[in-house]
């Protein structure tokens, strides 16, 4: 995922982060069929861009009506075509605004995003920059494991939207990006966007959901696993695998 993650590998100070990712839009909820490539501006620890107070207005109407419907009948009761109506706007509207149905539920989970977002980047460590790298690590793998835990449902929503959902959202890959810095000074050598890909899949919201509802897994587990996971980060990189026995 071609992109730049200002000065943070330095000194966390940016504060806007532009990633170019790729979205079909034939997809999903997408209108008339067509493909291409869809930028994000993440929304990192500041506002949102400016925009005409017209086009604020509608804004704010749109993500008003589709928080009513989610907390009427939960995310997968959201519809496109009804949170036009109930927003007084034109389906194409909020086609055009918020891309597909996954693109309106991250917009309503954006003020988290923020917090979480700023926190890392900017806030204070072991979450935020100054701390031993494999602290930040865990603390980054922490917090979203709480974060994902907040609004679970939403982020399913908009992660099983389309096959890539997930991953075309830019958060995923500001989340890439940060853990992929951090693992290189961890673990020089290693393959650190395999890992970072690897350490954020316990994460996805549909297995997070299973093994903390189907499965009964506390939250402390998740993360004890997590922690598990990170262990391995230190191993130096031609240190022979651990033997694995045939009962287990």
């Amino acid at each position: 995922m071609p992109g730049r993650l200002s000065d943070e590998a330095r000194a966390s100070g940016e504060q806007r982060i532009e990633v170019r990712v790729s979205s079909e839009a034939g997809t999903g909820d997408a209108v008339g069929g067509h493909s291409g490539l869809r930028q994000r501006t993440l929304p990192i620890a500041g506002g949102p861009p400016a925009e005409r107070a017209d086009a604020a207005h509608n804004r704010r109407k749109i993500l008003a009506a589709a928080a009513d419907v989610i907390a009427a009948r939960g995310a997968e009761g959201l519809s496109m075509d009804e949170v036009a109506r109930a927003a007084g706007v034109g389906v194409g509207t909020v086609y055009r605004r918020f891309g597909d149905r996954a693109g309106l539920v991250y917009a309503v989970i954006d003020d988290r995003e923020r917090e979480f977002q700023a926190s890392f980047l900017t806030g204070s460590p072991p979450l935020g920059p100054g701390g031993p790298p494999v602290e930040r690590v865990r603390a980054f793998l922490h917090a979203l494991a709480d974060r994902t835990e907040e609004q679970s449902e939403l982020l399913l929503a908009a992660e099983m939207d389309s096959s890539y959902a997930r991953f075309n959202d830019g958060s995923y890959g500001l989340y890439q990006m940060h853990l992929t810095m951090l693992i290189r000074q961890v673990r020089p050598g290693a393959d650190a966007p395999y890992l970072a890909d690897a350490l954020l899949a316990p994460l996805a919201a549909n297995l997070f959901r299973y093994q903390r509802h189907r499965r009964g897994l506390t939250l402390a587990r998740i993360k004890a696993g997590l922690d598990d996971l990170i262990t391995g980060l230190q191993r130096p990189v031609n240190d022979p695998q651990p033997t694995i026995g045939h009962d287990l």
